[in-house]
């Protein structure tokens, strides 16, 4: 299965001091542990003039693998893919 876009939601995130990477996901009033990072892309040169430079993560969670984007010049978490597929699977 793949990864389906969705609309971008935006989120809180709780990373790690020293790596950056996500460790904990606030979305609405519900809290989401990463229990593991798939995938990391990094848009430093090459990015949408509009959007900014941004680091894409595919992190795992109990209840699917999300794509989940921090956007450097605003500094904002945006949750823009989920996939179900992989935590039935798993």
């Amino acid at each position: 299965m793949a990864m389906i876009r969705v609309e971008p939601v935006e989120v809180r995130v709780r990373t790690d001091w020293l790596s950056g990477c996500p460790r904990e996901i606030h979305w609405g009033e519900r809290t989401i542990p990463v229990t593991g990072i798939a995938a990391v892309r990094r848009e430093r040169s090459a990015y949408p003039i509009g959007i900014g430079p941004r680091t894409t993560f595919e992190v795992d969670t109990p209840e699917a693998r999300l794509a989940l984007t921090f956007r450097h010049r605003g500094r904002r978490w945006l949750v823009e893919g989920l996939d179900a597929e992989i935590a039935r699977a798993a």
